[in-house]
């Protein structure tokens, strides 16, 4: 009698585990199919099409006329923006699909993850793109700086070039970061503080370099007050 209910606890717990196997089955079917429908897509999208075009349209050429050229290779890379523009589609459709695959199994906790990921590219994108702004406007103010005070005639063109690139490219990369959601409120008081800096420094600048031309036309309205 104890044996047979033995058997009859074992073959019941059997049974349910083939059940929920069998329930599973077609469900981890579905998502290797998803999965592998994702990867072509994405490789279709990114590779062939985005990567393409943008080599076509000369993107890396496009990139290295505005100055970004030495910039990767003090660092030890190749500019390749076209490459990384196909790779980002590339891994925003992977992640994606891997997202509907979670959903279609149950993952709920790893579906949270990976959208917030995928939330969070469009962000990362945006900075880059920031940085990059930040570096050709940082370029062309340092050259029309440089020049201006060269024409001006006046001391420390390329030092005030290279102080007009760094604040730029500063102000560039904490915008970048705010976009990133990094430290904010932190980043936010930094750029409140840089800025406040700036004007200071720029009125003490002003203020100190023209009190002379400040005071003789204050002399000449005298003048021209105490005549009449």
């Amino acid at each position: 009698m104890v044996a047979q209910n033995w058997t009859e606890i074992v073959v019941v717990s059997l049974q349910q585990l083939w059940n929920g196997v069998v329930g599973v089955v077609p469900s981890l079917i579905g998502a290797l199919v998803m999965i592998i429908v994702g990867l072509i897509v994405a490789y279709v999208l990114g590779v062939l099409v985005v990567e393409k075009i943008l080599e076509a349209l000369k993107l890396d050429s496009l990139l290295g006329k505005l100055g970004l050229t030495p910039y990767f290779e003090r660092g030890g890379l190749h500019l390749r923006g076209a490459r990384f523009v196909g790779q980002l589609v590339y891994w925003f459709v992977v992640i994606a699909f891997l997202l509907a695959a979670s959903d279609v199994l149950g993952l709920f906790a790893f579906s949270s993850f990976l959208r917030d990921v995928l939330y969070y590219v469009p962000n990362v994108a945006m900075a880059i793109l920031i940085m990059l702004a930040a570096v050709v406007a940082a370029n062309f103010v340092r050259r029309l700086a440089s020049a201006s005070v060269m024409s001006a005639k006046l001391h420390a063109a390329h030092f005030l070039g290279a102080l007009a690139w760094w604040a730029i490219v500063v102000f560039g990369f904490l915008t970048a970061l705010v976009e990133l959601n990094v430290a904010t409120s932190v980043i936010n008081t930094v750029i409140t503080g840089f800025i406040a800096m700036m004007a200071l420094a720029g009125g003490l600048a002003f203020g100190l370099g023209g009190k002379d031309y400040a005071a003789s036309l204050l002399n000449k309205l005298r003048e021209a007050t105490g005549s009449r």
